[in-house]
């Protein structure tokens, strides 16, 4: 002691060292790695965790707040930059320097000293990051379990210390704009500069986002709302139009009479008056009239006049199987007076049949027998009724009683849609051959010419299903539910009429060509529900669709004998023009019809 002041204590190493930290000799002194109980990887683990050449500036102006501020102001981008990017590893490189800390603590006191001020500024630069973090506009919508592992990345083992890393800065993957893009920015400007953009850019990307999602939210309901529209007004002008197409009750009646009348004059005369034609069998009533498909007018009627042969002999003519030679086998027949060479002869006997219905009609005034055409297998009658125009065309045929030809086999696919039961119930029933025969009359095949020869028809198979067309009984019946099958054939066979009064190089195109395409569409969409009255435009749209793909291809197929194309005396181009204007009506939305 000396007087009254108190006994100093002996000064501490470390204090010694907390005196002199000032001392830019003494740390440089303590810097030098010439300790010898650092190894060489310890040195290397030091080197990157603790600069020395940064902690010797930041210790001098620790304890100086002007020189601190100075050093502010004076900051490089450059110093700033590095400081930023050192915040992404601040965590992960924590625990590596307590360790260093300790090791060395062994070697010299003022090493220790150093290192526990560059882990207080550590621990100050993180802070600062975090808070940067909690106050940056929330752009970005990366999971929050990411976040929180980046906080607590301190506790994480080394093991973990890349993938935690990864998870750190703050653009995640969810954000859109390119990482390497953010560090450009940052190595640009300054902090304040750097977030100043960074804000800029989110505030940007997420304007685009909602753009983009206004615009997609937008668009389907303006496309959705525009095609409900379209197809309302589709929808109202097919119902108008059948609407026009309709057949008055009157008309029906008055020119259903008059067929009647003159059919049983017919067939009293062949059955008193004829030589030949004394076995016809009742007349069977075919064609669109009586398949209630017909449309505007009650103007055209077929009807045909069977007449049975038991005994024959049937064989092709020609490899599509609808056409064939017919030969009468021994027995007292009237028919075998137009049979030679073992052949019944198509054309004498439809001369012979035509005389006849010539006689039949002279004492009926009202009727006149057309002139004949060529290849045609009718004797063609007109009248007027009411002032309309009225023709009948009485079709000559043979009802043979047998098995169904081998060619329609794999034809007539109505398992799915009608049923196998009645399927087997038709093809118990009869066929019927008419004299037509197809191209020139005088080609010959195997001793016969092409006019001698008979065309297989179904027509009254046709009729019946079309009049019972549901795979449920009760389709289009008063208790049931209404379907559009009939509905698209008259639509069809409308804009099919309408076309070729426009364009007459479709005239080799007929209704027959729309009613198989109708059979095929049927066999394929066979539910009563894919057919329902109230989708009339989508049905309709999508038979089109069917015709469309036969007329491009080339090739509709007899709904009954799938070897023959309907389609063979098209040319390719016409029905390629035919194709092309009714996909043009289709997608204008039949302004045909308006």
């Amino acid at each position: 002691m000396t007087g009254r002041r108190r006994q100093h204590k002996a000064k501490s190493p470390e204090a010694e060292c907390t005196t002199s930290k000032n001392r830019n000799g003494e740390i440089k002194e303590v810097l030098l790695p010439r300790c010898t109980d650092f190894t060489e990887e310890k040195r290397n683990e030091t080197s990157k965790t603790a600069k020395p050449k940064k902690m010797e500036k930041e210790s001098r102006t620790e304890d100086n707040p002007k020189a601190r501020k100075l050093a502010a102001r004076t900051r490089t981008p450059k110093e700033e930059t590095t400081k930023m990017q050192q915040e992404t590893v601040e965590d992960a490189t924590k625990a590596p320097v307590k360790t260093t800390k300790v090791r060395a603590g062994g070697g010299k006191a003022k090493v220790e000293v150093v290192l526990d001020k560059e882990t207080k500024m550590q621990s100050e630069v993180l802070m600062e990051g975090k808070k940067r973090q909690t106050q940056m506009p929330k752009t970005t919508t990366a999971p929050p379990e990411k976040t929180t592992k980046a906080k607590k990345s301190a506790s994480i083992s080394p093991e973990e210390l890349k993938e935690t890393t990864k998870i750190q800065p703050e653009t995640a993957e969810n954000n859109k704009k390119a990482p390497t893009k953010s560090n450009k920015t940052r190595a640009r400007c300054g902090k304040a500069q750097f977030e100043e953009q960074t804000q800029s850019d989110d505030a940007t990307n997420a304007a685009e986002k909602t753009a983009k999602a206004e615009a997609s939210a937008e668009k389907p309901e303006d496309t959705t709302k525009g095609m409900v529209e379209d197809r309302h007004a589709v929808h109202n002008t097919l119902r108008t139009t059948l609407e026009k197409l309709k057949i008055k009750k009157n008309d029906k009646v008055n020119t259903s009479k008059v067929i009647n009348e003159i059919r049983k004059i017919i067939v009293e005369h062949l059955k008193k008056h004829s030589q030949h034609f004394k076995e016809v069998e009742t007349p069977l009533n075919t064609g669109s009239y009586y398949e209630n498909v017909k449309i505007s007018n009650p103007d055209e009627f077929d009807v045909m006049f069977p007449m049975p042969v038991e005994r024959v002999d049937i064989q092709p003519f020609g490899d599509e199987g609808a056409f064939y030679k017919v030969a009468m086998k021994r027995g007292n027949n009237p028919l075998n007076d137009f049979q030679e060479n073992d052949t019944l002869s198509a054309s004498k006997m439809l001369e012979e049949f035509r005389k006849e219905v010539k006689k039949s009609v002279k004492e009926s005034k009202e009727w006149q027998v057309t002139k004949k055409e060529r290849g045609c297998p009718a004797v063609t009658l007109t009248t007027q009724v009411q002032s309309v125009p009225i023709s009948l065309d009485v079709v000559l045929c043979l009802m043979v009683k047998s098995s169904w030809p081998n060619f329609t086999n794999d034809g007539f696919q109505i398992e799915r849609w009608l049923g196998g039961k009645v399927k087997q119930q038709y093809k118990w029933k009869p066929y019927y051959l008419v004299p037509k025969y197809k191209g020139r009359g005088t080609e010959e095949k195997d001793g016969v010419l092409a006019k001698d020869a008979w065309r297989i028809s179904f027509s009254h198979i046709e009729k019946d299903i079309l009049r019972n067309h549901g795979s449920e009984k009760t389709c289009c019946e008063k208790d049931g539910a209404s379907c559009c099958r009939k509905d698209c054939l008259k639509l069809l066979k409308h804009l099919l009429h309408l076309l070729k009064e426009k364009n007459s190089s479709f005239d080799k195109f007929c209704s027959y060509h729309a009613k198989t395409a109708l059979f095929h569409a049927c066999s394929s969409r066979t539910k009563d529900s894919d057919w329902s009255a109230s989708n009339l435009s989508h049905c309709f749209q999508q038979l089109l669709k069917d015709f469309e793909n036969y007329l491009l291809n080339g090739r509709l197929f007899n709904f009954f004998i799938p070897s023959q194309n309907l389609l063979s005396g098209c040319s390719q181009k016409m029905c390629k023009s035919l194709a092309d204007s009714i996909k043009e009506q289709r997608e204008k939305g039949f302004p045909i019809f308006k």
